[in-house]
């Protein structure tokens, strides 16, 4: 199925609904450490992955890891969640300038096992970016990206270009690729149940006994 389509069904969806058809269907690790968190209430991400890495560096000048910074920037693919493991929480791995440059290229997020500074301003852009802590040291003479496109892992899951993320207010899952289709079908399924079971519920009906008719809970 297309990209965008499945973008865009599972952004309708939630995290929760998300981990609850994974872990049914035996897959471990997907869960991203809870820290990470957006920057502001409401913030929302879905869509395929594209990874970066990187480090702290002590061999590179100021003007060095600028050029390697906003090399990084016009390399990352449009239409794309950018999902960071910067080795390091030291520095900030987004800013002001570079959400709006991600923004105005037409990526769909950042997320980054990390810090984030310009807050306020970041989140007047509406463009959501999820992050583990705030800090306003940049990353000028200080870090260098040094894989873009692998394997990174973030907590205890392992994340693949193309694999498909979605955050939200509840936390974040990686889904794996060849995985996706399949398991926004049946999380459909699961938050259709769901609301069926809310009407049970708020109609009347035992707890105990809509969970029995309808299996979910």
């Amino acid at each position: 199925m297309e990209i965008q389509s499945l973008t865009n069904r599972l952004f309708r969806l939630h995290a929760s609904a998300i981990h609850d058809v994974l872990r049914q269907s035996g897959y471990q690790n997907f869960v991203l450490p809870h820290a990470i968190k957006p920057i502001s209430t409401g913030q929302k991400l879905a869509g395929p992955i594209f990874t970066i890495e990187g480090e702290i560096t002590t061999s590179h000048s100021a003007h060095e890891t600028l050029i390697e910074w906003t090399s990084l920037l016009s390399t990352i693919p449009n239409n794309v969640v950018a999902v960071c493991q910067p080795n390091t929480h030291e520095v900030a791995l987004m800013g002001e300038l570079s959400a709006e440059t991600l923004k105005k290229r037409g990526i769909l997020g950042y997320l980054v096992d990390g810090g984030c500074r310009d807050i306020s301003i970041i989140s007047e852009l509406d463009f959501p970016v999820f992050h583990s802590f705030k800090t306003p040291k940049d990353i000028v003479g200080r870090w260098v990206p040094t894989k873009l496109g692998s394997p990174v892992m973030i907590g205890d899951c392992i994340i693949k270009r193309d694999d498909f993320l979605l955050a939200d207010q509840d936390g974040s899952v990686v889904i794996p690729q060849e995985a996706v289709e399949e398991t926004i079908n049946k999380a459909e399924l699961v938050m259709s149940s769901e609301n069926a079971v809310r009407k049970a519920i708020m109609s009347g009906i035992d707890p105990k006994e809509a969970y029995l008719k309808y299996g979910k809970f």
